[in-house]
C-alpha cells in the first residue's frame, strides 16, 4: 500500500514531464521554470553565500591587520558625563584624547571612551594605517559569526530574487491560461448553451 502511494505522489507531481493529451505547452515551460528556479536558488543561493561570506572574512582579517592600538591619555575628564547623565545610554562616550607617534609627534583625536575616567587617564586608541583613529577591529570569532551572518543573507536574498523571478514567469504563464481558456469559451459555449436550452 505504501509503495502505491508513493508511486501516485510521484506521479502527481511529475505530471507535468509526461507524455499527456491534456498537457499543453505552458505547462512544460512551467516545469522547466521550477526546475530551473530551484536549482539556481541551490545552487546560486550556496555559491553567492559562500563568496560573500569569504569576502567579509577577507574584509575583516585585512581591517585587523591595518589597526593597530597605542596608548593614549585623556584630554578631558568624562566623570561629569557619568554623573550628569549627559550623552548616550551606553557607558561609552567620545572624548578628546591624545597620543605619541612612533616618530615623537604628538596627536589628539575623538575617540569612544567609558564613562567616570578622569583627565589624564590611560585608554587604548586603535589607528589605522594613516594615523587616524578608528574603531577596535573584530576579532577572529566575531568576525567568523558576522561573515557567517552576512553570507547567509546574502543567499536568502539571491534566494528570493530567483523565487520572486519564477513567481513572476508563473503568474504570466497563468494569465496566458486564463486568456486561452477565455477564447476557448467563446468557441465553446454557444454550442454548450443550444444543447442545454
Amino acid at each position: 500500500m505504501r509503495e502505491e502511494q508513493r508511486t501516485k505522489r510521484t506521479r502527481h507531481l511529475l505530471w507535468r514531464w509526461r507524455s499527456n493529451p491534456l498537457r499543453r505547452h505552458d505547462d512544460i515551460v512551467e516545469a522547466w521554470t521550477v526546475l530551473a528556479v530551484w536549482t539556481v536558488i541551490a545552487l546560486g543561493g550556496t555559491l553567492v553565500g559562500a563568496l560573500t561570506a569569504e569576502a567579509a572574512d577577507d574584509s575583516f582579517t585585512q581591517q585587523r591587520g591595518e589597526r593597530h592600538a597605542v596608548q593614549a591619555a585623556l584630554v578631558e575628564g568624562t566623570t561629569d558625563t557619568a554623573l550628569t547623565g549627559r550623552g548616550t545610554m551606553s557607558d561609552r562616550v567620545r572624548a578628546t584624547v591624545r597620543w605619541t607617534a612612533s616618530d615623537g609627534s604628538a596627536h589628539t583625536g575623538r575617540t569612544l571612551v567609558h564613562t567616570g575616567r578622569e583627565a589624564g587617564s590611560k585608554v587604548v586608541v586603535w589607528l589605522d594605517d594613516t594615523g587616524q583613529v578608528t574603531r577596535e577591529p573584530q576579532s577572529a570569532a566575531e568576525a567568523a559569526l558576522e561573515a557567517a551572518v552576512l553570507g547567509t543573507g546574502a543567499a536568502v536574498a539571491f534566494g528570493g530574487m530567483a523565487y520572486g523571478a519564477g513567481r513572476l514567469v508563473r503568474w504570466r504563464l497563468d494569465q496566458r491560461r486564463y486568456d486561452q481558456w477565455g477564447k476557448e469559451w467563446e468557441q465553446t459555449g454557444p454550442r454548450w448553451r443550444r444543447k442545454t436550452t
